[in-house]
């Protein structure tokens, strides 16, 4: 046994995790790394259980920033055109769309560098109509100040999602219009405001397994583990660097589950973009890895998901069912 790894994973939160004993995580042979994890998921939710998101691009294109991944920069030539910010009603027509399809989240993104003071009223309508359906609200709005992060809040705001995208050291190969430490400062703002974190990275953008140790390590430190977690396997997008990266194997991208649920035991575990290109047995995979969450519908912001049809009967096939609203516990 890698000295660096505790003989046991008692699944209880700590916030001293060493880089050294995430790695370690990474090394442990598959089955037992995937039988670790799995105790873990059990001291915190059902198993069997799945937390239902979608996604909808509320304003698409034309950002500043240089995200080497993303079809939205407008450094990049990848076809995808710049919009303006829908209007409330239609964003909340949407939500009730989803809601009856069967999500139990709605995520509003905008493909901005920052949130601007004069879009936040807009902004707020569209929270508040949406958490008036009785769905959770998140939105990815890029990075904000502390008293727009109070204002998101007022509005109704359940959860904020900023990604780290990958770990530090690798972090300036992927975008270098904004610092690994710009992103720290939004969740902070964020958490001082009251709100719940959605935070994770990508996977598959050309980092090494100790780059994805680092960015779990980050997670597994910071002053509140997040309370969403999203894991994407890049979708490569062409016209961007990234566009050619070589896909991660898919026994890696479960390790990649595994430690972030032992990591960040209480989070919820989203297995995000990448699934239209997931087997249904490296699905099932990840979920016994830990990931109990999903993006439902057939878009995300500007690549695809698997449709409704598809996700009925991989989750009908399993045996498992969308979560209980709030934290699911055991059986």
């Amino acid at each position: 046994m890698n000295a660096h790894v505790r003989p046991v994973d008692s699944g209880q939160p700590r916030h001293d995790w060493t880089l050294a004993e995430v790695e370690a995580l990474f090394e442990l042979p598959f089955t037992e790394l995937v039988f670790r994890a799995a105790q873990v998921h059990r001291v915190w939710f059902d198993p069997t259980e799945l937390q239902l998101s979608q996604l909808l691009s509320v304003k698409t294109g034309g950002c500043p920033e240089n995200c080497g991944y993303c079809s939205q920069s407008q450094s990049f030539q990848t076809g995808v055109a710049a919009t303006r910010l829908m209007e409330a009603q239609a964003v909340i027509a949407a939500a009730a769309e989803a809601k009856a399809g069967g999500a139990q989240r709605f995520c509003m993104g905008a493909a901005w560098r920052d949130l601007k003071d004069r879009d936040l009223p807009k902004v707020a309508a569209m929270i508040a109509g949406v958490k008036a359906l009785g769905l959770e609200t998140c939105a990815t709005l890029g990075m904000l100040t502390p008293d727009q992060a109070r204002g998101l809040k007022a509005a109704g705001l359940d959860y904020y999602n900023h990604n780290l995208d990958t770990g530090p050291e690798y972090y300036d190969q992927v975008v270098t219009t904004r610092t690994y430490q710009d992103r720290l400062d939004t969740l902070a703002a964020v958490r001082e405001a009251g709100m719940s974190t959605c935070c994770g990275g990508i996977v598959g953008m050309g980092e090494t397994r100790r780059d994805r140790a680092g960015l779990l390590h980050q997670l597994a430190t910071l002053p509140a583990h997040p309370d969403s977690l999203p894991v994407n396997d890049l979708m490569p997008i062409a016209g961007t660097p990234l566009g050619g990266s070589t896909p991660v194997d898919g026994l890696e991208f479960v390790r990649m589950i595994a430690v972030a649920r032992i990591v960040c035991p209480r989070s919820v575990v989203r297995l995000s973009a990448g699934r239209e290109h997931m087997s249904r047995e490296l699905q099932a995979l990840c979920f016994l890895a830990g990931a109990n969450s999903i993006f439902v519908g057939a878009r995300l912001l500007t690549t695809a998901n698997p449709d409704k049809d598809t996700d009925e009967g991989l989750l009908a096939d399993l045996k498992m069912r969308p979560m209980t609203m709030g934290v699911s516990q055991p059986a």
